[in-house]
Formats: structure tokens, sequence, C-alpha cells
């Protein structure tokens, strides 16, 4: 049983909740001093579902620690000569039964309750805290359950400690959907992984399928296990006739409307090819369409993929991961199989090398529009609104502040909103805040609380070890496809200058000659 200070705890929390139901029940009854009564409510509303949201987070982190003691100690007084498996089978039954859940889910929650305990201590304290989730500490003990200690604090530092060098920007892990901070989790733990991206790759090359599994009512799904590129490509082709089909006539739904098309193109016959377009000093790649047509009322969109890839691992004199959009890292060698297997154009980006944001995009294969939308997709990564993963080409490019009230066409005056969450812009409170040319808008709410977007976490590009830059002080003016930003000396630190002009870009006669040769 247990002791008389732990029900006493139990009866002032019971007592608690029984206070903030009757705030919440009382609060519309009230009548409170400020000028906007029903504001006034809501924003009591809002604050009761902060402290709940925290309230979670620590009672987890409760639930997480007596789980973790119990299974010590239930180890410690099993009867000896007692077969390992059965004492977890045993174990697990226990904590099933005491919280009315399946073995498997308690299972699961050993598990989580260990790593936490033993080599996630940030994790674990910011759950306590409040700040994070059990959402967010489970999405941390999957993402780092096949790295190693020291790995697995890397990982822990660039997220959860926020005077970290190479700490985590923008809205911080608990004030994103755990959905979304996965994502942010996943790419880190690539680019960082102890073992070559490349070698991963290749076992889960070998391992693609297309699985078909029957479900209820007369339905069943068929999913493929493609390499980035292709999926990515696939999904960004759907959604655009999907979304074209869309309209005044149109009944079904977007979701409808992929799966549809899904099916038609499987059982046409016949198929299209990918051609990617991409090179520079980060490139940016695009997938054709082929010439495949979708169907007969609706035009067949160019479907695009677009790949950020830095210019050494193009060259193949690095292995560090290129980056697909609206997926993550992939291996240099994609990167270098799309450029190869049919770049029609290219334009470069210029990145900085101190942590990989970018600076520059070059405009003379584009247009000026084309290549800010190109730059926004850069700088965004997505739908800049808290928690949204939509990342589609058809995000729609909006003047934070309108052109007609004196806001301009410039990058640090644009934001890249999904068209859901652009008409909620225009037609509720939700307001956007100012943005950067390397971070993206973030958001205040009609309440008056300001939300932080997501920022994308660059990190700073490999130099080969045979490449040794040094810094001319004497920069003279040209074109800006022919500037190149490079690492500072001690003593350009001193100064004020960011850009310095080198004769071709390290690389750039390398990589036109790679490109003819192919």
């Amino acid at each position: 049983m247990a002791s008389e200070a732990a029900m006493g705890a139990f009866e002032a929390i019971d007592a608690a909740l029984a206070v903030l139901h009757a705030e919440v029940a009382a609060s519309a009854a009230r009548v409170p001093e400020a000028n906007d009564p029903l504001a006034a409510v809501a924003d009591e509303c809002l604050d009761i579902l902060a402290g709940v949201a925290q309230t979670e987070a620590r009672v987890s982190a409760l639930k997480a620690d007596a789980a973790a003691r119990y299974a010590d100690s239930a180890r410690s007084i099993a009867a000896p000569g007692m077969p390992v498996q059965a004492q977890e089978m045993a174990i697990a039954a226990e904590v099933g039964c005491v919280l009315a859940i399946g073995d498997r889910a308690a299972g699961a929650l050993l598990l989580q309750s260990y790593a936490l305990s033993t080599t996630l201590p940030r994790t674990l304290a910011a759950l306590r805290a409040g700040t994070v989730s059990w959402q967010h500490a489970r999405v941390m003990v999957e993402e780092t359950a096949t790295l190693d200690r020291d790995a697995a604090a890397a990982l822990e530092t660039h997220f959860l400690d926020p005077d970290a060098p190479d700490a985590a920007r923008g809205c911080p892990p608990g004030e994103m959907p755990a959905y979304r901070f996965r994502r942010k989790a996943r790419i880190w733990r690539e680019r960082n992984h102890p073992h070559s991206i490349e070698t991963r790759h290749a076992k889960g090359v070998a391992d693609r399928c297309l699985e078909y599994a029957p479900e209820q009512d007369g339905m069943a799904r068929v999913s493929a296990y493609l390499p980035a590129h292709q999926a990515n490509a696939i999904w960004n082709r759907i959604t655009a006739v999907a979304r074209g089909l869309q309209g005044r006539d149109e009944e079904r739904t977007l979701t409808q409307l992929r799966a549809d098309l899904f099916a038609a193109a499987a059982l046409r016959g016949d198929s299209g090819c990918i051609r990617c377009t991409g090179a520079g000093d980060n490139a940016s790649s695009s997938a054709d369409d082929g010439g495949t047509r979708g169907p007969a009322d609706a035009p067949a969109p160019r479907a695009e993929v677009l790949v950020t890839v830095p210019v050494f691992a193009l060259l193949g004199t690095t292995d560090e991961p290129a980056m697909l959009d609206g997926y993550g890292p992939i291996p240099a060698s994609m990167a270098r199989q799309l450029v190869a297997s049919g770049a029609d154009s290219f334009h470069r980006v210029l990145v900085d090398p101190r942590d990989g944001a970018p600076l520059e995009i070059g405009r003379t294969s584009y247009r000026l529009t084309k290549a800010m939308r190109n730059w926004l997709r850069l700088r965004d990564g997505k739908c800049p609104f808290p928690g949204c993963s939509n990342h589609s080409l058809d995000n729609e490019a909006d003047h934070l502040l309108a052109w007609h009230h004196g806001g301009t066409t410039g990058i640090s005056n644009l934001g890249q909103p999904c068209p859901k969450h652009h008409r909620l812009r225009h037609t509720s409170g939700w307001k956007p805040t100012p943005a950067t040319k390397n971070e993206p808008p973030g958001w205040v709410a009609p309440s008056g609380r300001r939300y932080k977007s997501e920022h994308q976490d660059w990190e700073p590009p490999h130099w080969p070890p045979s490449v040794r830059p040094e810094v001319s002080l004497s920069p003279e003016r040209g074109n800006i496809s022919n500037w190149f930003l490079i690492p500072f000396t001690a003593a350009a630190r001193r100064g004020t200058v960011d850009y310095f002009r080198l004769p071709p870009s390290i690389g750039e006669d390398s990589l036109r000659e790679y490109l003819a040769a192919r």
C-alpha cells in the first residue's frame, strides 16, 4: 500500500483538480473586470489548458519514474533461478493490470521508462518540468533507440539545451506537436548518425517492396517502400494533379482524389520517368512528369522535387547528406544520381559555412519570382504555421505587410502559408509576425499569444581536408554568382567584411565538367 504521505499528495491533487473544474465551469458566469468579458473568459480557459498540459507532463514523468523503480525492485526480489524472460513478462503483466492496459503497451511503457531513467536525463528533466509532453519524450526514446550513449546525449543536447553550441533554432520542441518534433529529430539523427547514411540507405534499397494488406469493409491497402526521391516525386505529382481537379463541381476531397489518381495511374499501364535538375554550391532539383498524363479533364503539371546538395558532396569529395524537400537527409549518392540522370538546368545557392543557412540564390536560370519562391522553400521548408506539415509545391507566397500598405516583395516580407492557413490569416484574427532572410514568420493568435514557427536546422557544410580556403581582404565587385562566403579567420572576425571574392568558387570548374560529362 502507498505511504500516508503519498495518499495525502493524491488527495491534494484531487482537491486541486476539483478547484480547476469549478473555475472552468464558473468562468462564464463571472463578470470580470476586463473591458471585454468574453475575451477574459477565453483567456482564463487558455491559461488552464496550458497548466493542464504542464501537469500532464509532470504526471507522465512520475509514471515513468514509478514504472522504472518498480521494475528494478521486482527484479531484485524475483525468485532465484527464475528465467529472465519470465521475470519481464511478470513485471509487464503487473504494470498492465494496475494501469488497465495490455501487456504490449505495458512492455513499451517499461522500455521507455528505462531509457528515460538511464540514458536520457535531459528528456526526463524536461518532462518533470512540464516543458515537453510524454509524446515528445517517446519520440526522443524512439529516435535514440539505435544510437550509442554519446550520440543519444548529443541529440538531447541539440534540442533540449538552449546554450549548446549547435542548439536547435526556432520553436522549442515542447511548443511544437510531437509529430513535427519527430521529423526534426529524425533529420538531425540522419545527419549525425555514427554510421554512414550511404551504408544504411544501401540496406534500405535492398529492402524496397510493394505490400498489400486486406482491411475491413471490403477495403485494402497497397503501400510501397521506395527510395525517398521516388516516393517524394510520386506524392508531389499526385497532389498537384488532385489540387488541379478540385473546384466547384468536384465533390471528392483531396484525400479521395489522391487515392483515385493513384489507382488510375497504376491500372492504366503506361509509365512516366523522373527527370531531375540541380547543381551549384547547393543544388535544387525538380522531377518532371515525363509526359505521363492524368485524367482527361486534368492537365499533367510538372511534379517537382527540391534537393539541396552541398557542392563537395555532389563532386564526391565528401559523403555528407543532401536534403530532400519534405523528407529530410538523403545519401549524397542519391543526389548525384538525380543530377547525373537528366539535369537540364540549375542555379547556385550560396550557404553560410558557419551554420549552413542559405545566403543568396542565383537568378540566371529563373525569373525573379521563381527564384524568390525557391528561396522561400529553402528558408521555410514547409508552411510556417505552427504544427502544419504541408510542404506541397502549391504553398502560396504572401506579403506579411500588405503591398498596398507599403510592404515590399523582399524575402524578409514574404511567407509561404499553405492554402488553409493563408485563408486563416485573411479571414480571422491570426496574423504573422515579421520574418528575416533566414527565419520564417511566427504567428500571433486572436488571444494575443505569440507562437514561434519552426526553423530549418541548417548545419555547416563539410570541407574536404585538402581544401584550405584563405581570406582575401580586398574584395572586388562582381556578379553575385561569382561571390562565395568562406569561414572567417581571426583577423576577419574583427572586421565587418562578410563576403570575399575568390577566383571561380572552389570546385566550380570541376562541377561544370561533371555536368558536361553527363
